[in-house]
């Protein structure tokens, strides 16, 4: 039985849109589509301001502008999180300064926030991870306390909520893939979300290569002009359309995922319990979007073991993250502290495959051959 990590999701109406956006007779951004997919988002989840992007690494560099970061500046950001978190805010010129997960899931751990800021801090750039919230309202807090920007990075966090709130919706701006690895999907894109109501009108112009052409097309100006820097942040009306279908399946999808998430955890729990292994922790104020289904296995070995145990049956399974802050580019400008549990999840933690057509025989193959793999 071969099983990949992944497999994008087709809703069936994808083909039909794509098709409505070609001949519609625009094929550029900021269409119909575009529109359909940003009232969405600002309907269903509450955002101040949503606008499409080619990739969520276009709309963190959007945040990063947006908030003027400049060299010399500040931003924490936890080490166990994809690059473009950081390399947003490093084309700007900015120091990054890495943060440690908490225990319990990989996480930025909120309690270590205070001792990283100095008066150069500009902002705190927490990652969802497996879309599980962090904590926002420590978070929130210690930005209020001093002053500093907060930029979430929920590309992996659709409809997954802290408490009753969307997740992207409580920091200054927030950021979302649709990359064909996440839950709802267009190959590549992503989503700026401006949460703040004063940053809307230049994230516009940011978005349309630093011109005012946003409001030209809504007729609020005569002609537009280049007014900012800016780039070509905004992707087609074909990925766009791509994009709509799955947002009209998007219970199905999730309900899809859950069940399948739900069925991990059950038949693992077991080897939780025995003290074997560790199941992703949901803290109470924190929804489950069935991301990612990981565990952490008890040292770096075991996981390599795990890993060449589950490849030789056919399963692709994978590791994730290596941290940032002992990386090729980085590791020479890192001057802080040992990230302890940022090197445990590095060294422990794999993802098995999630997608919507996982049958039951396949999820019951994966995990029988986790169990067989520790009962051995």
């Amino acid at each position: 039985m071969n099983i990949p990590f992944n497999k994008p999701f087709l809703t069936g109406k994808e083909a039909h849109y794509l098709y409505q956006a070609v001949y519609s007779g625009k094929l550029s951004g900021n269409g119909m589509y575009s529109n359909k997919c940003q009232n969405y988002f600002e309907s269903k989840y509450g955002f101040r301001k949503a606008l499409l992007t080619t990739s969520c690494t276009d709309a963190l560099e959007m945040a990063a502008i947006l908030l003027n970061i400049k060299p010399g500046d500040e931003v924490i950001m936890p080490s166990y999180t994809f690059v473009s978190t950081a390399n947003a805010f490093v084309l700007r010129g900015a120091d990054i300064i890495f943060a440690d997960s908490n225990s319990k899931n990989p996480n930025i751990d909120a309690d270590a926030i205070e001792d990283l800021i100095t008066p150069r801090t500009k902002a705190i750039v927490p990652v969802h991870y497996a879309g599980i919230a962090a904590d926002m309202v420590k978070l929130m807090s210690i930005a209020e306390k001093y002053n500093l920007f907060v930029v979430e990075d929920a590309a992996q966090a659709i409809d997954s909520y802290h408490y009753d709130r969307a997740l992207g919706s409580l920091g200054h701006l927030g950021t979302l893939s649709f990359h064909d690895t996440k839950n709802i999907i267009s190959g590549e894109g992503g989503m700026l979300i401006v949460n703040d109501e004063k940053y809307i009108e230049r994230a516009e112009i940011i978005w349309e290569k630093g011109t005012n052409r946003a409001a030209f097309s809504r007729k609020e100006v005569s002609k537009y002009g280049w007014v900012d820097i800016g780039s070509s942040f905004l992707p087609s009306e074909i990925t766009a359309a791509f994009l709509y279908a799955q947002l009209e399946n998007m219970p199905q999808i999730q309900t899809l995922r859950l069940n399948i998430w739900n069925k991990y955890f059950s038949s693992l729990k077991m080897l939780e319990d025995a003290g074997l292994v560790q199941l992703p922790f949901i803290p109470e104020y924190a929804t489950n979007n069935a991301h990612i289904f990981y565990i952490v296995c008890g040292s770096a070995n075991e996981k390599t073991d795990l890993l060449t145990f589950l490849n030789s049956k056919g399963i692709e399974a994978v590791f994730h993250y290596l941290n940032l802050h002992k990386s090729p580019f980085y590791s020479n400008k890192y001057r802080g502290q040992p990230l302890r549990f940022c090197e445990y999840f590095e060294d422990r933690l794999i993802r098995l495959p999630l997608y919507c057509e996982m049958t039951e025989d396949e999820v019951k193959f994966v995990t029988d051959s986790v169990i067989e793999f520790y009962n051995a």
